[in-house]
């Protein structure tokens, strides 16, 4: 059984990223108008997506590392409009998109950094 190799984690990660930076927008202005104003939910759920934009093209694993704690802001969102929404599509929608990005980032980070030699951790016999 062969395993995902390293670009297919990046590519689960894009996809997720990706789809989440084409989907809220278009959730929270057409869709389903927000009851923020359409400002304040872009700048809460679009413009947070920006930040690891350049290192997630480049393929840094730092960055997809480090962009699971934004992911975390639209699991809550998804998990929180899941339960008290009447329409559970578009929440659907968000929470594969958010997991597809943590998923693959997760992965992606970790085996990437391996083939590039990074470690967090201390190799034995090293002090």
């Amino acid at each position: 059984m062969k395993s995902i190799n390293t670009a297919t984690y990046k590519k689960i990660a894009l996809i997720g990223y990706f789809g989440l930076l084409a989907f809220m927008p278009l959730w929270l202005l057409v869709l389903e108008p927000s009851s923020l104003g359409p400002w304040l939910a872009l700048v809460l759920f679009v413009v947070p997506l920006f930040f690891p934009a350049k290192g997630m093209l480049k393929g840094n694993p730092y960055t997809f590392a480090w962009s699971n704690f934004i992911v975390m802001w639209y699991f809550l969102h998804s998990l929180t409009s899941l339960w008290v929404s009447a329409n559970k599509l578009y929440p659907l929608i968000e929470l594969i998109f958010a997991s597809l990005m943590f998923f693959g980032g997760t992965y992606y980070a970790k085996y990437r950094g391996q083939e590039l030699g990074l470690s967090i951790r201390k190799k034995k016999g090293e002090e």
